[in-house]
């Protein structure tokens, strides 16, 4: 409408300004005829007062209706343009704040069970000589559509949770009683569990692992047993000396290509391949340039999967370290050195964005188009705080990121609370490597609004999770509870 009104106001302006030529009028005053220069019959124009006064009054329907028509470009395009969701994702970030918490106090047949009887012994120590190894949530996952939330802890707890349960109990306190309303399923294993995922081509089976085991335990939720439904297991592995070699399981992925097969990395560097349909020992086993534990792994494409398979070997690898000292600026700032890679997780908002989550508390994103680090987020060192808090150094931080605006939830490595990065594809993020550069270009108020946000939680976070379609954000502490971080509720 907008602009159908400033062609006229144009076309008016003309036709006011324009000197009127000789002519004479013939035949009745009521047609409205004259000739032109060339003698050719043309209708009269109408006097220039009323052009005028059309002039002001579309020029000011002009004013009166453009800022409104600017704000409402979201009804008339319908869709958010990027940046604009990016100018406002800094206030959707500030209004975070933990609105629940949940004790992990269940029973099973009326007897606490060992993660409740571990968080019992927890409070006798302090925080710095308590057994870390033997306690805490260790993974977390929603299920496609965020009805269901699934935990796993040290001690050997499987637990699926309603969400929508758990949301209506955020406003309640923390109680020292059971409330199992919120369970849809409790099953306690009695040994160590350290990862766990929903299987998204089938909803009904959760698949966990665990460091201290080569088995993959696939359990179906839609029947109530402790008893897995599917056990895969990697193949033995024999030493020079005759002995088998032990192998644990760190990370779970499933295949694009159908249901049936399964991904699992190992403490040894390997990745097995299991086809479920076939046997429960490995169809192909994928070795990498290390021997240590491959903490997470990512199917990223179909096809990737396919030239791997043909290739048993690496595409390629890459050092993190040597791509952080391109960054000119932060090599000068700090000694940079190879640190252990606690997580790895796509953008799924941005599929190139690859984030990445280091032993330190360093997070930034790898680009996969030209395998550039494009931000990076340094915290200070826990000394430099003066913080007292130590974490366990064989439980990996587990990070998410929100389902859109390309925000990267970060467990804080020393203090009680996550950081959320904003990590958006683009040089105004402020924790893009050229951030500066840019920054005299924007205006005070939106650099000020670009920040990265701190959450403080009221107790320690070794892992997140980001609910698919909300946002709304589930932490697992030390201590085996849940903290629900989301905007505040407001009474009406």
């Amino acid at each position: 409408m907008l602009s159908n009104i400033h062609h006229v106001t144009a076309r008016l302006t003309v036709s006011a300004t324009r000197v009127p030529t000789t002519r004479r009028s013939i035949g009745s005053p009521t047609l409205g005829l004259e000739i032109g220069e060339n003698n050719k019959l043309r209708r009269k124009k109408k006097p220039i007062q009323r052009i005028h006064i059309l002039f002001a009054r579309i020029s000011a329907l002009s004013l009166i209706y453009q800022h409104q028509w600017h704000r409402s470009l979201i009804e008339l395009n319908g869709r958010i343009d990027p940046k604009y969701r990016h100018s406002v994702s800094s206030l959707l970030a500030q209004s975070y704040s933990q609105i629940g918490a949940f004790p992990h106090l269940y029973q099973i047949d009326g007897v606490p069970c060992q993660t409740h009887v571990n968080r019992s012994v927890h409070g006798m120590y302090d925080d710095i000589q308590a057994p870390f190894r033997k306690q805490g949530i260790s993974a977390l996952d929603f299920d496609n559509k965020g009805i269901y939330l699934v935990s796993v802890t040290k001690s050997g707890c499987l637990t699926v949770h309603d969400f929508e349960t758990l949301y209506c109990q955020s406003n309640s306190l923390p109680s020292t009683e059971e409330d199992a309303t919120k369970l849809v399923l409790h099953l306690s294993l009695r040994q160590q569990l350290d990862f766990v995922r929903w299987n998204h081509a089938n909803q009904d089976e959760v698949v966990c692992t665990s460091m201290k085991s080569n088995e993959v335990l696939i359990f179906d939720i839609g029947y109530i047993s402790s008893k897995p439904s599917q056990v895969l297991r990697t193949r033995q592995t024999i030493s020079l000396h005759g002995s088998n070699v032990h192998k644990g399981l760190s990370d779970i992925a499933f295949t694009s290509i159908d249901n049936s097969r399964l991904l699992a990395s190992d403490t040894h560097g390997v990745i097995n391949v299991w086809d479920r349909r076939m046997s429960s020992l490995p169809c192909l086993e994928f070795t990498s340039n290390s021997r240590s534990t491959l903490n997470r792994i990512h199917n990223i494409r179909l096809t990737f999967f396919l030239f791997i398979q043909i290739c048993q070997s690496p595409l390629t690898s890459f050092k993190l370290a040597s791509l952080i000292e391109k960054i000119t600026p932060l090599k000068e700032q700090s000694d940079i050195v190879a640190k252990e890679i606690h997580s790895i997780d796509l953008n799924p908002s941005c599929p190139y964005q690859l984030a990445f989550h280091l032993d330190d508390g360093w997070s930034g994103v790898l680009d996969l188009y030209n395998f550039q680090v494009t931000h990076i987020h340094c915290p200070p060192p826990a000394w430099l705080n003066e913080s007292t808090d130590s974490s366990d150094p064989l439980c990996l931080r587990k990070p998410s990121w929100l389902p859109t605006d390309s925000i990267y939830v970060v467990v804080s490595s020393y203090d009680n609370g996550i950081h959320l990065l904003d990590f958006y594809p683009d040089s105004s993020s402020p924790s893009h490597v050229d951030f500066k550069d840019n920054a005299d270009s924007l205006s005070g108020e939106n650099n000020q609004n670009k920040q990265n946000i701190f959450v403080p939680s009221s107790e320690g976070i070794t892992a997140c999770a980001a609910h698919p379609l909300n946002g709304t954000i589930i932490a697992g502490t030390k201590n085996s509870s849940l903290l629900m971080i989301f905007q505040r509720h407001q009474s009406c």
